[in-house]
């Protein structure tokens, strides 16, 4: 009992150290808190600050003090197997797993759980004693989760489980008052008040529109963290479209420029070919749809002619005319008894042919003739 006494006399003693309590209210005498004579004011102004240190100083050692094991809390096993079988059925109780010290005579066992549905899942009993005690007490039991165990999704408040992407044509957003990237428009205003000159980059003319004013714009942090995003999308200088592209979208013709401080970073792309069209874009951005780039096209292959007039060697052969065949024909009937009577006959058949087309030609004028009297 003295000695809980003393552990208790100590941390009161410690807690209004620390809270700047005078002596008087401590109990202690006030010789013992006054500093001794002689010494100068700045150690006596300094004495509080020690005090603390020193009040402080026993609670740090207890702390960091390693914690002992407890042989008896360890060793009952029973104990804690029975506590929890009052909260489960004894088979859905498995072997033990580990027992852990969690302060000086404070000890957690666990077992395994055997329950359908309950993988990874484990039984804790927590165990502690009083000093100079040999019974050991029951605090608590629980099913507790491990590592490997299935478990619900951790909970998230309905105001943050929209996300980017999740809207639709019907949807409406709440206001948020006190949303951070936005700031009222009547704040970004530069002056000797504000601290802003006229090098800050403040978007005054963009956050408001004459006859239509915006009650908020966007502030410092929303413009840095639409830049961010931005950047980090795949509309920006790191994307697959931007590695592979031969020159950027600050030296294309589809890109409109931005106004207010993000002018020099990003654009918005007007290119109906582009995958970017209508969108924010980074000037070191690109795709293959560059106004001034052009694919890399081959050279169309050229068949070889059929007959190649560049060709210097050609096979000459001899050709004879008309009247050196005649001539030919007629020999060579000379020279062949028995022939003459045959091409006589041939002789002659060109003589009848011509006269059939006289006679026909003779007929002509008649047929026309009798034709125009009828």
């Amino acid at each position: 009992m003295s000695h809980l006494f003393d552990a208790w006399l100590e941390d009161m003693r410690a807690s209004r150290s620390r809270t700047g309590a005078s002596p008087a209210d401590s109990g202690e005498p006030a010789a013992a808190a006054a500093p001794e004579a002689g010494e100068p004011e700045a150690a006596a102004a300094a004495d509080p600050q020690s005090a603390e240190t020193a009040a402080e100083a026993p609670r740090t050692s207890r702390r960091s003090a390693k914690i002992a094991d407890d042989a008896l809390l360890l060793a009952a096993v029973d104990i804690a197997r029975e506590a929890i079988a009052e909260a489960a059925e004894a088979e859905h109780i498995g072997g033990h797993l580990s027992a852990v010290m969690e302060g000086q005579r404070l000890a957690t066992h666990a077992f395994a759980c055997t329950m359908p549905g309950y993988r990874g899942w484990h039984w804790v009993a927590v165990l502690a004693r009083a000093p100079r005690s040999k019974k050991v007490t029951v605090c608590e039991t629980a099913l507790l989760p491990g590592e490997d165990a299935l478990v619900a999704p951790r909970w998230v408040p309905w105001s943050e489980r929209l996300q980017p992407g999740d809207m639709s044509a019907r949807d409406v957003l709440p206001k948020v008052l006190d949303d951070p990237n936005l700031e009222q428009g009547f704040e970004q205003v530069g002056g000797e008040d504000t601290g802003l000159g006229p090098d800050d980059e403040i978007d005054q003319i963009p956050n408001f529109e004459w006859g239509l004013g915006r009650r908020r714009v966007l502030s410092r942090e929303g413009i840095a963290n639409a830049a961010t995003r931005w950047e980090n999308s795949d509309a920006g200088p790191e994307g697959d479209f931007a590695r592979r592209a031969s020159a950027h979208c600050s030296t294309c013709g589809y890109l409109m420029p931005m106004t207010g401080s993000l002018r020099t970073q990003f654009g918005v792309c007007a290119n109906e070919w582009s995958p970017f069209d209508g969108r924010v874009v980074a000037l070191d951005n690109g795709c293959g749809a560059h106004s001034e780039t052009d694919e890399r096209r081959k050279p169309e292959p050229i068949p070889d002619p059929v007959i190649d007039d560049l060709d210097e060697d050609f096979d000459m052969v001899a050709t004879t005319s008309d009247d050196d065949s005649g001539s030919t024909e007629q020999s060579d009937s000379s020279e062949q008894p028995g022939t003459s009577e045959t091409s006589g006959a041939d002789t002659a058949q060109p003589a009848t042919a011509s006269g059939a087309a006289e006679a026909n030609t003779a007929a002509e004028p008649e047929r026309e003739e009798a034709h125009a009297s009828r």
